[in-house]
C-alpha cells in the first residue's frame, strides 16, 4: 500500500524537524516548506493527502496558502489543516472560512496530531456504499464524483467544507440536521469547532445558491428544502 502523503509548511526548522520525524514513524510520506507560496508550490507538484499549514509565517501567511490552494483547481480539494499557536475563536474563525478543514494548536503533541491526521483521512476515504453520484434540486446540481455545484449552468466554486455541508444537507430534503449532527458529520467528534463556524459555512453556501434553500430551524440546527 502506498505510502499516504504529507505537506507540512512552516517557517521554524525545529517545527519541521519534530513533526517530520513523528509522521514518518508512522508511515507516512513528508514534504517540507518553508513558506506558504513555497507550499502551494510543493502542493501542486506532489499532490498530497493532507497539508498542515502553519498560520503565521513571513511573506505569504497560512491564511493566504489556504486560499490559493483553494483557488486551484487541480489542488482545490487537498486536505488541510493549520498548526497555530493561536488558539482563539476568531482565529480558529479564519482558519475555517479560509477553507480549513482541521485547526490543531500548538504545541503539537504527537499522539494527538497523528489521531487528527489518521481521523481527516477516514472521513476522506471514498464511501463504498453509495452509489449515487448526482444530487438534483431544481436547477442545483451536486456532483459527488467530482465535488463540484452547479447552478444552472454556472460552476460554483465551493471549498471542501461548504461543498461537504451543502451535501449533506441536499442529501435528504426536509430532514432537520441539529448542529451536533452536522459538526459530528461534517468536521468530525475530533475536530472541535464552535457552531459559529457552521453559521459562517452556511451564509457562504447562501450567497451562492440563494437564501431559500437552506432553512434555520432556531436553537435545533438547519434543513435543505426542494
Amino acid at each position: 500500500m502506498a505510502k499516504r502523503t504529507i505537506l507540512l509548511v512552516d517557517d521554524d526548522p525545529d517545527i519541521r524537524e519534530f513533526v517530520s520525524f513523528n509522521l514518518d514513524k508512522e508511515g507516512f510520506k513528508v514534504e517540507t516548506a518553508k513558506n506558504g507560496a513555497e507550499g502551494v508550490e510543493l502542493c501542486k507538484k506532489h499532490k498530497p493527502d493532507l497539508v498542515l499549514l502553519d498560520v503565521m509565517m513571513p511573506g505569504m501567511d497560512g491564511i493566504e496558502a489556504c486560499e490559493l490552494i483553494r483557488a486551484t483547481p487541480e489542488i482545490a480539494h487537498t486536505l488541510i489543516a493549520f498548526l497555530s499557536a493561536r488558539g482563539e475563536d476568531y482565529s480558529q474563525v479564519a482558519g475555517f472560512e479560509s477553507g480549513a478543514d482541521d485547526y490543531i494548536t500548538k504545541p503539537i503533541r504527537p499522539k494527538v496530531l497523528v489521531s487528527r491526521i489518521k481521523a481527516l483521512l477516514r472521513r476522506n476515504a471514498p464511501s463504498e456504499e453509495s452509489t449515487t453520484t448526482m444530487i438534483q434540486s431544481g436547477n442545483l446540481r451536486i456532483d459527488l464524483e467530482k465535488y463540484q455545484v452547479y447552478l444552472g449552468e454556472e460552476s460554483l466554486d465551493m471549498p471542501r467544507k461548504e461543498f461537504e455541508l451543502l451535501q449533506l444537507l441536499a442529501s435528504k430534503p426536509g430532514k432537520v440536521f441539529s448542529r451536533d449532527s452536522i459538526m459530528d458529520r461534517v468536521w468530525g467528534t475530533e475536530v472541535v469547532v464552535g457552531g459559529r463556524t457552521i453559521d459562517v459555512h452556511i451564509r457562504k453556501i447562501r450567497e451562492k445558491i440563494g437564501d431559500d434553500r437552506i432553512k434555520t430551524i432556531k436553537g435545533v440546527g438547519y434543513k435543505f428544502e426542494e
